[in-house]
């Protein structure tokens, strides 16, 4: 087999020590991981990304600076995947003599009763806190505080005693870090790089190949491999349903996979990036996907999770499809054998299903330029954020003259697999873009796909969503590009 061989003892520097991986199983997460070394801070509330209350804080290549702290879910982590990386905990940053400005604001505002999920909350508020980025906001609103902290860095953490005003109060009193604070100096040197890692115990393998080249050989060999990049997905699998892969296979850092261009006729998001860093670098230069970004589970996943991801599992509730259906983008996937292009609303051939080959990966994703004029994106959920859609719809519209003359209506959790809405599509191209029309045309979206019956929703009130998603995108104007 053709896979990267470590010349160093694998190892993680945790707290500023290096902390050594040997003969840890393949599969522990960078939770029990910690755990087990005595670093109980970081909690297991649900063990699938939800409650935020195992965050601890990772050292990654920044936009705004070298290196920025990033706030992650440890329970989902394999701790393989941070070897050679430099992580803190909530011990790390700070000690009962010596309290960290965001322990010492959660303390003295009552911030934490039980105690939970109080370091959690401090790893993701102090990411916030050292977010090159942040700084005062003349016109602060519900979501954003007077020293530009964004409360959507906590969406991805749950409290369940305390109440959110003192941890926000707390959130909102805190200022700049000082010059000399040891975590902001550190984000002006880069990170550690990507350590070419193979570890092998009980029969379980986890590979970093350190170049696409040798990722894609492995796969031509063991097509059966588990690929991993945020591990959103596959962590989940890890903890609720015991999955164990005999061999995993981590891209996340890989140079080739993390592409971002913007050029006059296309947009090149590479499928590595983590949906926070296409977020960041698109600036809102799609506006459709900014619409969507902060509906998409909360900052700690997006903080995690790739686009290649979303789109390597498959799901027809996947929040990314229906907006790519939107925009009309394509897919590069890359194998021993070449690369090749595939339009999106060509690449799921049935649930779970796409035209990917086992040995293939998701390169990058490739978004037409210019982009439709009127666009938005719908999420139906029981929760505003940190949910699993039951109807998302993605819009792209293009009117002249009061005629529409292109439309693109990509939808997710209404079928098998996403799809166009094609039947609307046709009965709103051509047509006056009026009420009348809209009408008409909602009663054919809601005919559309063959929504069921599950614990998210009805059938019945699918079809009732679609049908007023598309009124109400008309009487909202979309939003344009």
């Amino acid at each position: 087999m053709s896979t990267p061989q470590t010349l160093r003892a694998a190892a993680i520097k945790v707290n500023g020590q290096d902390t050594r991986l040997d003969g840890v199983p393949v599969h522990t997460s960078l939770l029990d991981w910690l755990r087990d070394r005595g670093l109980t801070g970081a909690k297991e509330g649900c063990a699938e990304g939800e409650c935020g209350a195992c965050s601890v804080l990772v050292a990654r290549p920044g936009i705004d600076t070298p290196t920025e702290w990033t706030a992650v879910n440890a329970c989902l982590l394999p701790a393989a995947s941070l070897d050679g990386q430099e992580i803190i905990t909530s011990e790390g940053l700070g000690s009962p003599d010596a309290l960290h400005p965001v322990q010492e604001e959660i303390a003295v505002r009552g911030g934490s009763q039980c105690g939970y999920c109080t370091p959690g909350f401090v790893c993701s508020m102090a990411a916030e806190y050292y977010r090159p980025a942040r700084t005062p906001c003349a016109s602060p609103d519900h979501e954003h505080g007077p020293n530009g902290f964004d409360l959507h860095s906590l969406s991805g953490n749950l409290c369940r005693c305390t109440g959110y005003r003192p941890i926000r109060d707390a959130a909102y009193a805190l200022g700049v870090p000082e010059e000399n604070d040891a975590f902001a100096v550190r984000r002006s040197s880069p990170p550690p790089a990507p350590a070419a890692t193979r570890l092998v115990v009980d029969g379980a393998e986890f590979v970093r190949p350190t170049s696409l080249d040798e990722v894609l050989a492995l796969l031509a060999e063991r097509p059966e491999a588990r690929v991993v990049a945020g591990s959103t997905d596959s962590g989940v699998e890890v903890n609720l349903r015991a999955v164990r892969p005999e061999l995993v296979v981590a891209v996340d850092r890989l140079s080739e996979l993390r592409e971002f261009s913007v050029g006059a006729e296309e947009i090149r998001l590479g499928a590595a990036l983590t949906l926070s860093e296409i977020e960041r670098m698109l600036d809102g230069r799609v506006p459709l996907l900014a619409q969507m970004f902060p509906q998409f589970a909360s900052r700690l996943i997006r903080n995690g999770a790739t686009i290649g991801g979303n789109l390597g599992t498959g799901s027809p509730i996947g929040d990314t499809p229906p907006a790519l259906l939107a925009l009309d983008a394509s897919l590069v996937l890359a194998s021993r054998r070449g690369e090749r292009v595939v339009a999106f609303s060509d690449y799921f051939t049935g649930y779970r299903q796409t035209l990917k080959a086992a040995d293939e990966l998701i390169k990058s994703i490739v978004l037409p330029l210019p982009l439709a004029p009127f666009t938005a994106f719908h999420k139906i959920a029981k929760r505003r954020f940190d949910d699993i859609s039951s109807v998302a719809v993605g819009y792209a519209i293009e009117v002249v003259d009061g005629t529409v003359v292109s439309a693109r209506i990509g939808l997710g959790g209404v079928a098998a697999t996403p799809l166009r809405a094609l039947a609307t599509e046709e009965a709103l191209t051509g047509k006056p873009w009026t009420e009348t029309t809209v009408r008409e045309a909602a009663a054919v979206m809601a005919a559309e796909g063959t929504p069921m019956d599950d614990h998210r929703a009805s059938a019945s009130y699918r079809s009732a969503m679609l049908g007023q998603s598309l009124l109400r995108f008309y009487a909202q104007g979309g939003v344009s590009a």
